[in-house]
């Protein structure tokens, strides 16, 4: 109970600074050493050759797919539950939790059963060609399955954080990559077990990760209480839920689309240009789950301020979040583009057009990311006030709105350049059509006292 009156605590009275750190810097470490071990499965994947890399690549956008199911659930869930403890509504907190937790269980478990069902027309979808095709289905057979665990843990991680407990999700996201990283060199060199062994090594750390919630809930650390009995596929409780989980699943969808879009057209130029853009991918994966999960601690903190009436706690918590994570990005998306021929160079011994390509897209994407904190700010508050068409709105626009007329449209003019520009110029569109909106968001912000419109 003391353990809980803290977490409520840190919400209500830290002062902002010191609440956003210790909310969000737990969780962007977590999520930083996750994306570092995405990375590390690449460069040991690497090893194996260009088509090894390139199956990994393809199917790195469905699992994040299947991903997006924990957080239609598991994010959707996490703005009102924040909101509720505002409220100090702890019963149907209890309520939401329980069933958030469920309904991600029966859907990830629905869905996985699908996409095994059809595996192969699914690959060949997201850009595997028949060189790569037989390396791609050997990884997802055993990658896909345990999936189901990453739904349960990415539910879960969303749900600790709206309780503040984010030093929980980063003690599991650490551990569960950091056994990845360890496993994936015994499993693929060691135990000569190829691209066999990089899938089990990650399926092993999903379920690990998973063992170390299921001992979080048994604890009962939680604020919340994880139990059966308290699931209510109530309409009120699934809507507060989908309003906001709906908008987050499409923009990990169009996450999804837009890598095998861009897998899609790389692979029209050859296997070597495929997996240069699977690399640079998680490159920059790296900067914008850093972001991610920093805001993760920015979203509790505005959706218990807002459900309390507390506005200018709330301004302060957005206009130092937009200033660090701008700087954040600046930073990263110089040393990407610095960097970019060292960077690439670990990834292949060999294949010069691969590092080539890899080089020219990673600086594009480098030098475009600088607005990459000030759209996902905006779209990540508005979903943890509950504001959902004006958090679609931006979070659609980046891997959606602006990304998927970028890669039809530019590849007829400029070919591979366009395919390697694409993303920089979505990025650059989406700040546009973001600052409008968070002008008038500032507005409404500003006046002093009053409700924000929903």
């Amino acid at each position: 109970m003391k353990q809980n009156n803290q977490r409520i605590h840190l919400l209500d009275q830290t002062p902002v600074p010191k609440a956003l750190l210790a909310l969000g810097l737990p969780t962007m470490l977590g999520m930083l050493i996750n994306a570092l071990y995405h990375l590390a499965d690449t460069y040991f994947v690497g090893g194996l050759g260009t088509l090894s890399v390139g199956a990994v690549s393809v199917v790195y956008p469905l699992g994040q797919a299947v991903v997006g199911l924990g957080l239609l659930f598991g994010n959707g869930a996490a703005s009102y539950l924040s909101r509720l403890l505002g409220r100090e509504d702890r019963e149907r907190a209890d309520q939401v939790a329980s069933t958030a937790l469920s309904g991600s269980l029966i859907t990830g478990a629905l869905v996985i059963l699908c996409c095994l069902l059809f595996l192969r027309p699914l690959l060949r979808l997201l850009g595997a060609g028949e060189q790569v095709l037989p390396y791609a289905v050997t990884y997802t057979s055993i990658y896909l399955p345990f999936s189901l665990c990453n739904v349960f843990n990415v539910t879960m991680n969303n749900v600790v954080s709206s309780e503040g407990a984010a030093k929980t999700t980063m003690k599991v996201l650490i551990s569960g990559a950091a056994l990845n990283v360890l496993l994936d060199p015994i499993c693929i060199y060691c135990l000569h077990w190829g691209i066999s062994g990089a899938a089990i090594a990650t399926a092993v750390s999903q379920l690990f990760s998973t063992l170390l919630y299921l001992g979080y809930i048994r604890s009962k650390k939680s604020v919340f209480h994880f139990r059966l009995r308290d699931c209510r596929f109530s309409r009120e409780i699934l809507s507060e839920i989908l309003k906001i989980g709906v908008p987050t699943l499409v923009f990990q969808l169009l996450t999804s689309l837009s890598m095998a879009m861009l897998n899609g057209k790389a692979g029209e130029y050859g296997d070597s240009a495929l997996a240069a853009m699977g690399v640079v991918t998680k490159i920059m994966s790296i900067g914008s789950l850093m972001v991610f999960g920093f805001l993760k601690g920015l979203q509790p903190l505005a959706g218990y301020s807002y459900g309390a009436g507390n506005f200018n706690r709330l301004r302060q918590a957005v206009r130092l979040s937009l200033l660090w994570s701008t700087v954040a990005c600046l930073l990263f998306g110089l040393g990407a583009a610095l960097l970019a021929p060292v960077l690439m160079a670990q990834f292949t011994q060999s294949d010069g057009e691969m590092i080539r390509v890899g080089i020219t897209a990673l600086r594009a994407n480098g030098i475009a990311f600088f607005c990459f904190g000030f759209c996902t700010v905006y779209s990540s508050l508005f979903l943890s006030l509950g504001k959902a068409r004006l958090g679609f709105l931006l979070g659609a626009c980046r891997q959606g709105f602006c990304f998927l007329p970028a890669i039809l449209l530019l590849p007829i003019f400029w070919h591979l350049s366009g395919v390697l520009f694409a993303q920089p110029v979505a990025d650059l569109l989406s700040s546009a059509i973001t600052v409008p909106v968070a002008l008038r968001f500032q507005k409404e912000l500003n006046r002093a006292g009053s409700p924000l419109q929903k």
